[in-house]
C-alpha cells in the first residue's frame, strides 16, 4: 500500500476493479438483468457497441469476486444480480469519489444539487 493510500480511507475492493466493472455494477444496482439486456444498457451509456467476449469475462470476475450473483433465468438465460458486497462496493466507490470533490462550500452545494436532482 503506498503512503497516500494509508493517509486516507480508500474502498476495499473498488480500487481492484476495472471502470467497465464499476459500470456494470451501476446498472445492476437499478434492478437484476440478463446479460444481452446489461449489454444493450452498456451500450447506452458508451455509445458503442459492447462485444460480448468483453461483458462475460467481466461478468465472471464479478461473480467470483461476490459482488455478482448469477442465477439461471432458464436453460438458454443467466440473469446477473447485485450482491450485498457488490452494493457496498459502489457505496464506498460513490464515498470516497464525494471525499475528494467536497472541498469547498460551493462544491458541497453541487453535491447537494445533484443528490435533490436524483430524487
Amino acid at each position: 500500500m503506498s503512503e497516500a493510500q494509508s493517509a486516507s480511507k480508500t474502498p476495499d475492493v473498488t480500487p481492484e476493479l476495472t471502470a467497465f466493472q464499476q459500470t456494470i455494477l451501476t446498472v445492476l444496482a437499478e434492478e437484476a438483468r440478463y446479460g444481452l439486456a446489461i449489454k444493450r444498457e452498456l451500450e447506452t451509456y458508451y455509445d458503442t457497441d459492447v462485444n460480448h467476449g468483453r461483458l462475460y469475462p467481466n461478468l465472471d470476475d464479478l461473480v467470483a469476486e461476490g459482488l455478482v450473483k448469477k442465477s439461471e433465468r432458464d436453460k438458454r438465460t443467466n440473469e446477473y444480480t447485485l450482491t450485498d458486497e457488490g452494493y457496498e462496493a459502489l457505496l464506498d466507490d460513490i464515498e470516497w469519489t464525494v471525499s475528494k470533490l467536497n472541498t469547498s462550500d460551493e462544491r458541497r452545494a453541487d453535491l447537494e444539487e445533484l443528490l435533490a436532482r436524483a430524487e
